[in-house]
């Protein structure tokens, strides 16, 4: 059996560049069993194969009612509203609950929403052109994310500036449980006031369209519903919200890169591919536990065992590309695991790829002086293993 040894994974260095100490483990294997001070242990999925794999064994499962109850774990999500959403549930209920909004998020729907993001985008650095220096968290790369999902919802924007802190809370490790307790809560009552509202006067949003599935077909219990609006609303922020913060640190650490999108600018979709490979905003998938014995890249994991398929590791993997710790855009694009994989592939994605093109190019064209206003060293990455997440993004425009 393979075992890694026991390390601080909020340790400050690790947070902010976690590929060697990935390396090192998977130079070793691609699975391995993690020892933990405070919990039981955990089996880190690091090779690019195993990941595929481990993402679509029906063995590996999301739902935590699906163990024995006897020592069955918490299940985490419930603290952010998620359990019920297709994020914590396994086939059949999420073919069920995917169907219900995967109409919303297909390529060609997102596709008609191409000159609204150029809109909001446009709109946003408008706003900023006059400032020397911002951060770009706050000024763009969270709110451009934040209309767009609101407007595809039917969430009132003016109401951003509340929902996103306490969704700030929730992915806030750091802090304490406490505080956590009260953005779930304080999240849950806002959606589910918001939900009552959407009943009693339907708008051509996306959480009438389920309340519609909810209340005429009976295709949806209450719960699900909730926990379905609070998914679309979070993962269509934090996601895209980290992926532009790292794709913009990531070029202006490679200035050659930079200079060759200006000459070529129909790179920019590959390039968004291989800044997801090279440094994605999800750094390991949602925990899933074993439903019986098996083997996993040649490792036991016993029933019950809990599996994190490290997304970041797999991606880095030699054996899914030449050279995977270099940023490349003319990289021919790789099965990259950045969006997961399987049936719980991000269903979001298509629009997470749009929004970080339209915001990279237009903020890397508009402002062609546009440099980091601190040493990348002195930058933080909020501790938190899910994502990986800036706490800010100071940069000088111009």
């Amino acid at each position: 059996m393979n075992n890694a040894a026991v390390w601080d994974t909020d340790e400050t260095a690790l947070r902010a560049c976690p590929y060697p100490a990935y390396a090192a483990l998977r130079a070793d294997g691609p699975v391995h069993r993690v020892d933990r001070t405070d919990a039981a242990p955990v089996w880190y999925v690091v090779g690019h194969a195993e990941a595929r794999r481990a993402l679509t064994d029906p063995r590996l499962v999301r739902d935590v009612t699906r163990l024995p109850e006897e020592g069955r774990p918490v299940e985490p999500l419930a603290a952010l509203g998620l359990d019920r959403s297709m994020l914590g549930v396994d086939p059949p209920d999420h073919t069920r609950l995917r169907g219900l909004v995967s109409a919303a998020f297909t390529v060609r729907r997102v596709a008609l929403l191409r000159t609204r993001i150029r809109e909001i985008t446009d709109g946003l650095l408008d706003a900023v052109a006059d400032r020397s220096g911002v951060d770009l968290l706050d000024v763009f790369a969270r709110p451009l994310p934040a209309i767009v999902i609101c407007e595809l919802l039917g969430v009132p924007v003016t109401d951003r500036a509340v929902f996103l802190g306490w969704i700030r809370d929730l992915f806030d490790h750091a802090g304490p449980r406490a505080s956590v307790r009260a953005a779930g809560r304080a999240l849950a009552a806002y959606l589910g006031d918001l939900v009552a509202a959407k009943r009693a006067s339907p708008d051509q949003g996306l959480i009438s369209a389920l309340l519609a599935a909810r209340d005429e077909r009976h295709r949806l219990t209450d719960a699900e519903l909730l926990s379905t609006v609070t998914l679309l609303l979070v993962a269509g922020l934090e996601t895209t919200v980290h992926l532009i913060g790292a794709a913009t640190v990531a070029l202006l650490r490679h200035p050659d890169q930079v200079a060759t999108l200006r000459t070529e600018p129909d790179l920019w979709p590959r390039a968004v591919e291989e800044l997801l490979r090279y440094d994605g905003p999800t750094e390991m998938a949602v925990a899933r536990w074993a439903t019986t014995d098996l083997i996993l890249g040649g490792v036991p994991v016993p029933a019950g065992g809990e599996v994190m398929v490290v997304l970041s590791a797999a991606n880095h993997d030699p054996a899914l590309t030449d050279d995977p710790d270099r940023l490349d855009i003319h990289r021919r694009p790789v099965p990259h695991v950045a969006f997961g994989h399987g049936v719980h592939h991000c269903l979001g994605a298509p629009l997470a790829r749009l929004e970080a093109e339209i915001a990279l190019r237009t903020l890397f064209e508009r402002f062609p002086q546009l440099r980091l206003a601190v040493p990348a060293g002195d930058l933080r990455l909020v501790p938190n293993l899910s994502l990986r997440s800036l706490t800010a993004l100071p940069v000088t425009l111009t």
